[in-house]
């Protein structure tokens, strides 16, 4: 099965959809993952205010904080590639990465930020 991990930077909530400045980049985000987990792949999203474990228990996620800090936040995998960080996807990257999900491979994709 084809997974996509999302470690998020702290945000007071697990999707960062709350209070009253929304960034519509984060409704869309949230949204592309919905449709990704609809096309079968394991979506894993994780916050680092509210499970901080998940972050210590990753060695790629450590590596990555102690080379370059919370600024690589929020980063992204797809079947363990860090595919994005520092960033969420633009609205051409969502659209290629729901692509990837009906079968073309995502982890061929360079690493932005």
């Amino acid at each position: 099965m084809k997974s996509i991990q999302v470690f998020d930077p702290a945000m007071c909530c697990s999707t960062g959809i709350c209070g009253t400045d929304i960034n519509p980049d984060l409704i869309n985000f949230a949204a592309m993952l919905v449709q990704m987990g609809n096309r079968g792949i394991k979506v894993e999203r994780y916050n680092l205010s509210q499970q901080p474990m998940a972050f210590a228990k990753s060695q790629a996620v450590k590596t990555l904080l102690q080379q370059e800090g919370v600024e690589a936040l929020p980063a992204m995998f797809w079947d363990g590639a860090l595919i994005l960080k520092g960033r969420y996807p633009t609205q051409e990257e969502r659209r290629e990465w729901v692509r990837a999900a009906a079968g073309k491979d995502a982890s061929s994709q360079e690493v932005s930020s």
